[in-house]
């Protein structure tokens, strides 16, 4: 059953943070008026360009898959280096904030204004996203993996 853990911690991380954060993102574009068609679509704009938004539902299904993806990564990268830096699962709410933080620095400073060309900061939005990506993706994601780190009784 140990074989497994890594796996298992991976997938229960990546499921839990993906879904959190699009959740997140649901509300947002509610709130906002954009449909959730559109939103995914948005996301799968980041590979496909503009032409995302005249393929209906196969391109928010891959926005939602793309979205998954980098979930995954995500939780993956933090995985792999908890197991050479102890002290991400031995201190997982300083290193969830941390995470959470450098996550949100890589997507928003770096990931986005590469793929869309139109992507501008503002400040209203950044301390949101910075928030979300502390306590739905960098926090989970540290206590999943150490939960699963744990030798059992």
């Amino acid at each position: 059953m140990k074989n497994f853990r890594p796996l298992r911690a991976i997938v229960t991380a990546g499921v839990v943070v993906g879904v959190l954060d699009i959740s997140s993102a649901f509300m947002i574009w509610w709130q906002r008026g954009v449909a959730l068609q559109r939103g995914l679509q948005g996301i799968a704009a980041g590979l496909l360009g503009t032409k995302s938004y005249t393929s209906g539902i196969a391109t928010a299904g891959l926005g939602l898959a793309l979205h998954f993806f980098v979930a995954f990564v995500v939780v993956s990268i933090f995985y792999l280096v908890s197991r050479k830096i102890r002290f991400l699962t031995e201190r997982p709410f300083v290193s969830g904030v941390s995470y959470g933080i450098g996550v949100y620095v890589v997507m928003y400073w770096i990931v986005l204004p590469t793929a869309f060309s139109t992507f501008r900061h503002r400040l209203s939005n950044e301390l949101l996203e910075l928030a979300i990506h502390i306590c739905l993706i960098g926090l989970p994601t540290a206590f999943i993996v150490r939960r699963y780190s744990e030798v059992p009784d």
